[in-house]
Parts: structure tokens; sequence; C-alpha cells
């Protein structure tokens, strides 16, 4: 099976409960954010850091328009970001990307300590599991994590 077919099995194994049923990766960065295009031709951004997946254009050319907006470039690149992982974690070796060890979605942060990197399968499960978890919760709620090994 080829990487590209695993991340698509992946996507959807992980993230369906969004929706999401991925027939093509479009583009990913260095932390993990990928453009997906769905069966019905929309695009999506699955976002692990962030714990979010969901559509941002409705078609190639909303999301032709996307790449041309400034503020969506830089929040897409995270170009200062990219850097300081680099600078704390090193490049990146092949399938792995940078993530905060704790999300930022649970109060955890870019910078120090906090980043690391991981196995891309790994992430999109991590991720995926956690925003089930807490898709239905407000925000500022309370939550207990607890990690099993």
């Amino acid at each position: 099976m080829s990487g590209s077919t695993t991340l698509l099995i992946e996507i959807g194994q992980s993230w369906g409960w969004t929706g999401i049923a991925p027939v093509q990766v479009v583009k990913e960065n260095p932390f993990g954010n990928l453009l997906a295009q769905d069966t019905n031709g929309k695009y999506w951004r699955l976002c692990p850091e962030e714990v979010s997946c969901e559509i941002i254009a409705e078609s190639k050319l909303e999301l032709d328009l996307l790449f041309e907006d400034r503020s969506f470039l830089d929040d897409w690149y995270m170009t200062p970001l990219v850097s300081l992982a680099e600078d704390l974690c090193g490049p990146l070796p092949k399938n792995r990307k940078y993530h905060p060890r704790v999300p930022v979605v649970l109060c955890g942060d870019y910078g120090g300590s906090n980043l690391v990197t991981v196995d891309q399968i790994d992430q999109l499960r991590f991720s995926g599991d956690i925003g089930r978890q807490i898709k239905d919760l407000p925000d500022g709620s309370e939550i207990e994590l607890k990690v099993v090994e």
C-alpha cells in the first residue's frame, strides 16, 4: 500500500466522524496540517495541533483564491513556527511531523519543551481521537486527560 493510500485511509478512520471522506491529499505542511479533497470536490483542512478538521473551500477555484490570501498563506506555511521547530527539534525525518506534546486546544503552546516530532500516522490517530472525545464540549470546559500505555 502506498504512503498516500495509507494516509487517506488513516484520515478517514481517525477523522471520519467530522464527515470527511478524502480522495486525495493536496498539500501538507511540516506540522502535519493537511489539505484534502473529498468525494464531493470540497477541500478540508485537517490541523492536528489544533485538533480540527473542517471544510475551507467548496471548489478548486475557492481553494486557489485562498492561496492568494496573505493571511491564509501565513497561517498555512507557519514559517516562524517551522523555523522554531527546526531549531528545537532538528530537521524532520521521513514520515514525521512537528507537533506540540500537549495540543494547542488543550492549552499547550508551540514553543520550548512542548515541541516534538511524531510519526504522521500516530499524529492523525492521536489528534482525531482527542477531537472526537471533546467535540461536544463548550470552550473552556475542564477535562481529565488519562494517558494509558
